[in-house]
């Protein structure tokens, strides 16, 4: 199979970001942005208006809105289903990609500094916006954006009016002098391997880094990654999805939009507040037949499930313990057994069935987990309910899934094979057979923009994209992994310690747990830090003081009466302390050696969150943050030590 990157020679803009598919000339582009072509992120579009390949522009978005298109992308997709959606007006970037535009997105969560360095350093022409509240972030640092022409906005109003920001109204107007032979002119020079989609990483471990991804990588990806993952034409089926988690992550831009449109999947976009409480009411009047999320999502739904179940009757509540305890034990001892025992048919049909539907997932045949770990308790508990969560696995770098797991091809813990059509090795395998994943194919992308040092440091000679993730094959090829290499934690005794099989094995024995994070990295002994499961408010989605009523269920069965983080912290809760030492000396029983041994651990006043620094915008845990953040606590550890 060729190889389908351009090298980042090729692929480099030149100083005034022209692009790389060559001028645009279109009387729309010279009128908005005249000293050349406009570099867009995410372009916006309102539904009503058909004709989005007239966005002949580049642009940046921030916006609380999802993406969506009638358009097809090009004549090889085939146009996507009507799409369901309670009065939302829409936004797309698949008339930029058409008008040989680049998009890209910023989180709706981000920073003015951290919107100031995406914007300058994709040097965005245009950015898009949809609230008031995310225009104020751009006029705050427009001075340091010498790129930028034009903001639009689109969901309010602006405030007053103001130079050279335009509502989406008066943004269309100025496409309607484009001939549609200009149009034509601009799709039929578009080629396969022009860079067309720009995601921006979650910079865990520094600064964002602009991934440039082609036509190729996203068509490919959009056709044969979802294929492995046994989504269905329309005209075999008719796939149902629900996008809400934001489209500048390649998963949900992937799965939500390019596979939509592939394979014309009926696209319903949820309100902006689905992941502080109205997500389960979409899902219950959409009832999708495919549904995909992050661990996170999935823990929260199995945290409020608990909640629920812990606040019913006597008889609701052992009812349901009992049809998971029965299922679960058939889906681990029989996993592809369709002969299903009676007693198992009977709690699906008595119980769990009910449950599913009350979720929204009645229909739902097809559920999918990525972007980071999943505990084998979030695992088992799905299980437990008959839904079985098929793990996928890429990165930004890949165009979201190189390897996936589906209903034909699944196997608990694993995420799953290869796509068909992409390869695999592992390099410096160690004796269990651990090493560094390395990934090649069609998916892999352009490179890094304005970073070719990283792009070379990432992409060897032969095309193979080193990932920094560590795993194992096992003989069937499916995929394990194991931990991320700069992750990995080694002491001052030399030993090499993954923090993420540590982690998890805490969380799983302290169901009060909800983050646990290692440290010991050139440290004589390893050490840890907790947090609590606790309420969000609603409105922020930030950590409150009350504790989740499984957290309170822990409390009370190990004799406490706390029922507010302060009081198991800032009391230091005999019972609850007690009953942490002795679940992290479980873990320690059983690990591996000495040096794997937890000797010290400490709990945080308050869960970890985005507007706290400690997680990014996709939930993922920032360590670097957390480190430094909680640097005199972690010195403290090893300080007494001295003493």
């Amino acid at each position: 199979m060729p190889d389908s990157r351009v090298t980042p020679q090729e692929s480099r803009l030149d100083a005034s970001l022209g692009t790389t598919q060559g001028h645009l000339g279109t009387r729309f582009l010279n009128r908005l942005a005249p000293g050349g072509p406009a570099w867009v992120c995410k372009l916006n579009l309102n539904l009503r208006y058909q004709q989005g390949v007239r966005t002949n522009v580049r642009s940046s978005s921030l916006t609380d809105g999802h993406t969506l298109s009638k358009e097809p992308l090009s004549h090889a997709l085939k146009l996507s289903s009507p799409v369901k959606v309670k009065d939302a007006q829409l936004n797309s970037p698949v008339g930029t990609v058409f008008a040989g535009g680049i998009v890209t997105g910023i989180y709706t969560t981000s920073s003015p500094e951290a919107c100031r360095y995406i914007a300058h350093d994709c040097r965005a022409n245009i950015i898009v916006v949809d609230t008031q509240k995310q225009l104020e972030k751009i006029l705050k640092i427009w001075k340091n954006l010498p790129h930028l022409k034009a903001v639009v906005i689109f969901q309010e109003p602006p405030p007053t009016k103001m130079a050279n920001v335009y509502t989406m109204e008066e943004f269309m107007d100025l496409g309607n002098e484009v001939t549609e032979e200009a149009l034509d002119t601009i799709i039929n020079a578009q080629q396969p391997n022009q860079c067309c989609v720009l995601v921006y990483t979650s910079g865990t471990t520094g600064n964002p880094k602009g991934v440039m991804l082609s036509q190729d990588n996203i068509t490919w990806t959009a056709h044969y990654g979802s294929q492995a993952g046994d989504i269905q034409p329309a005209e075999v089926q008719q796939e149902v999805v629900v996008s809400y988690l934001p489209l500048s992550h390649i998963a949900a831009q992937i799965y939500d939009l390019w596979t939509g449109i592939q394979w014309g999947a009926q696209v319903c976009f949820a309100e902006t507040d689905a992941l502080k409480g109205s997500l389960v009411n979409t899902l219950r009047e959409v009832e999708p037949t495919s549904h995909m999320g992050v661990p996170r999502v999935w823990e929260k739904i199995m945290e409020r499930i608990q909640e629920v179940a812990a606040q019913s009757g006597f008889i609701r509540r052992k009812m349901l313990l009992w049809a998971m305890s029965v299922t679960l034990e058939q889906n681990l001892t029989c996993p592809s057994s369709d002969l299903k025992p009676f007693t198992t048919r009977l709690a699906d049909y008595l119980v769990l069935a009910k449950v599913r539907q009350a979720l929204g997932f009645a229909k739902c045949q097809k559920n999918f987990y990525g972007g980071a770990p999943m505990t084998a308790e979030t695992q088992h508990f799905f299980l437990g309910l008959n839904i079985r969560l098929y793990a996928g696995y890429g990165l930004s770098e890949t165009s979201g899934p190189h390897f996936m797991s589906s209903p034909y091809n699944y196997r608990l813990y694993s995420s799953g094979k290869v796509v068909p059509g992409c390869r695999v090795k592992l390099v410096n395998e160690d004796a269990e057979g651990i090493g560094e994943i390395c990934l090649w194919g069609r998916t892999i992308f352009m490179g890094y923009l304005n970073m070719e040092d990283k792009t070379c440091e990432a992409i060897d000679a032969d095309g193979w994209l080193h990932t920094g993730d560590s795993g194992h094959l096992d003989a069937d090829g499916f995929l394990y992994i194991t931990g991320r290499l700069k992750e990995l934690i080694i002491t001052a005794g030399g030993e090499n310690v993954p923090p993420v099989p540590i982690e998890e094995a805490v969380k799983t024995e302290l169901p009060i747990i909800s983050n646990a994070v290692l440290i010991g990295d050139q440290r004589k002994f390893l050490s840890m830090l907790l947090t609590l499961k606790c309420t969000l408010d609603p409105d922020t989605s930030d950590p409150t003081d009350n504790l989740t009523e499984q957290a309170v269920e822990f409390c009370q069965r190990v004799g406490s009466k706390a029922a507010t983080v302060s009081e198991v912290v800032g009391k230091k809760d005999e019972a609850v302390y007690q009953a942490i030492e002795e679940g992290i000396q479980r873990v320690n029983m059983n690990a591996a050696a000495r040096p794997y041994h937890i000797q010290k651990w400490a709990v945080l006043e308050r869960d970890f969150s985005i507007s706290g620094g400690e997680l990014g915008p996709t939930m993922k845990l920032k360590r670097l943050t957390v480190l430094e953040k909680y640097k005199d606590i972690i010195d403290s550890f090893y300080q007494e030590q001295k003493k």
